[in-house]
């Protein structure tokens, strides 16, 4: 597989007629003194900014919604995305160590836990994901934060052929995505050196059987969802893809304090998602959503 042709490829969604206005809002944006705080809230503070230059700013920020992850704050700016996305980093980062290590964000939207990831020193950090509107998400915020994070527009099926391999892959709501997890999970596999962690999160259901839901249509009115499995059905997926060690870090239901409609997003979100009157269901009548945290080893 050529990457760099893909890569050429891929570049074109940059004069899409909804992304060209935006890319060229980033690109106009003027060089400013900042700092930033990469908390819960990544919080970045520009000097001497005039109340038009924030504005202007703001205006450039509302045209990229809907903004799903975060939150992010510039001055006194806050962008609320529809996840607070500090909570799934916060329960993850017990278990990774990112110290002079190469690590990979497969599916790393906006690249807020990338952001997130530079407070331990990475060798490196490379995110993976196609959509070209969380692009212009990072782009407009790298802006202010000039990191060295690598953003390609590339997506989990092209991990295993990119020019190296990664000490730490991350691949947080992806798999439901993917009609074949467990090529999926190979590809992951065979990105990762020797040694190489994965830490993963999927929608799960209860049971100990080994089992998977497929939902026929629709899941919590997401379209492209295809396997739902019990923990003992994931771990199995991990182990044909090759892992070892398989260890379940944590199990935790969806709730509105982590998933919810803001001003950010103009559209549904987790209380349009759930059955009104019983929200132990989903509107499809399924389980409600749930994720299983797993981090599995390469030996």
């Amino acid at each position: 597989m050529n990457l760099d042709e893909l890569r050429r490829e891929r570049q074109k969604c940059l004069s899409w007629k909804n992304i060209a206005p935006i890319n060229s809002t980033i690109d106009a944006l003027d060089e400013y003194k900042c700092s930033f705080f990469l908390g819960d809230i990544i919080d970045i503070q520009i000097e001497n900014i005039s109340k038009d230059a924030m504005q202007e700013i703001e205006q450039g920020a509302k045209m990229m919604k809907p903004w799903r992850k975060g939150p992010f704050k510039i001055n006194e700016l806050l962008i609320d995305s529809e996840w607070r996305s500090d909570k799934k980093y916060n329960l993850l980062a017990p278990y990774f160590d990112l110290k002079d290590k190469i690590v990979g964000d497969i599916g790393c939207n906006n690249g807020y836990y990338m952001f997130r990831m530079l407070s331990q020193k990475p060798k490196k950090i490379i995110g993976f994901d196609p959509s070209a509107l969380y692009y212009m998400q990072f782009k407009f915020l790298n802006h202010f934060i000039k990191s060295d994070i690598v953003y390609e527009l590339l997506g989990v099926e092209h991990l295993e052929f990119y020019e190296h391999k990664f000490d730490l892959l991350f691949c947080l709501g992806v798999l439901y995505h993917r009609s074949d997890p467990v090529s999926t999970l190979k590809s992951l596999f065979k990105s990762l050196n020797e040694g190489g962690e994965l830490i993963l999160d999927t929608f799960m259901i209860d049971g100990d059987e080994e089992v998977a839901l497929c939902p026929r249509d629709r899941y919590s009115k997401i379209p492209n969802i295809y396997f739902i499995p019990t923990v003992n059905t994931l771990k199995n997926w991990c182990f044909r893809a090759g892992f070892c060690e398989i260890e379940v870090l944590n199990i935790v239901k969806t709730e509105h304090d982590e998933q919810r409609k803001t001003p950010w997003i103009d559209t549904q979100s987790l209380e349009d998602f759930l059955d009104p009157n019983e929200s132990s269901r989903t509107v499809e009548g399924y389980p409600a959503p749930k994720r299983v945290y797993i981090k599995a080893k390469k030996n």
